[in-house]
């Protein structure tokens, strides 16, 4: 199953970006400490490869995901119910820099591991009921530049991409998984490693 490849400019962001909805902080985590977060994650996460079906097919999920959360946030990723592991110290450390400026109280984080260009998740909104009405999401990425690109559900011609640098932090506000829905594609171009931490509510 491929995806279509990245459309968007590599460099930069596009302007106009919906910032009601989408708030960018570069640089919330130093490179030093991010790179060493990085390696860490890599090597001591318990990573899976889910499948999905499509078109009475299965497909594995093109990155790896790994769970991590409070007691009783179970979740189904790509389908499969999966329960969290404790949280970790350095998950911790991550989860406490960003609920201040959230202005959310998490209870669970899903970790996403690009191994390559060939690894990318396809367009999709996080609108899942466990998430509540309207979900406000911080996602955290270390590693690898990739783009993140969303667009209008109503008019597809309404894009924005922002490049997810190492060490930033990316806030997606309430609203924005009712009106927009977002992808990271696949790349041409070789790609290194990169690890996304997805910081979430889960309500039972």
């Amino acid at each position: 199953m491929m995806e279509q490849l990245c459309f968007f400019p590599e460099a930069g962001q596009s302007r106009g970006l919906p910032v009601e909805m989408l708030e960018y902080r570069p640089g919330l985590i130093d490179s030093e400490t991010g790179d060493r977060l990085l390696a860490k994650f890599i090597r001591d996460m318990p990573w899976k490869q889910s499948t999905q079906k499509m078109w009475e097919k299965e497909y594995l999920t093109p990155r790896l995901t790994a769970w991590y959360g409070d007691v009783g946030t179970d979740y189904s990723v790509s389908g499969k119910i999966s329960n969290p592991m404790p949280w970790t110290d350095e998950l911790l450390m991550i989860k406490e820099m960003v609920e201040p400026l959230a202005g959310v109280k998490f209870n669970s984080v899903l970790l996403n591991y690009y191994r390559d260009g060939n690894d990318s998740v396809a367009w999709h909104s996080d609108k899942e009921s466990i998430l509540g009405k309207r979900p406000v999401i911080a996602s955290v990425s270390f590693g690898q530049v990739r783009s993140f690109d969303i667009r209008s559900k109503q008019d597809h011609k309404e894009h924005y991409s922002v490049r997810l640098e190492h060490g930033s932090l990316l806030m997606m506000k309430a609203g924005l998984q009712e009106a927009f829905e977002h992808r990271v594609a696949k790349s041409v171009k070789p790609m290194r490693a990169r690890v996304n931490l997805t910081f979430r509510v889960v309500t039972p």
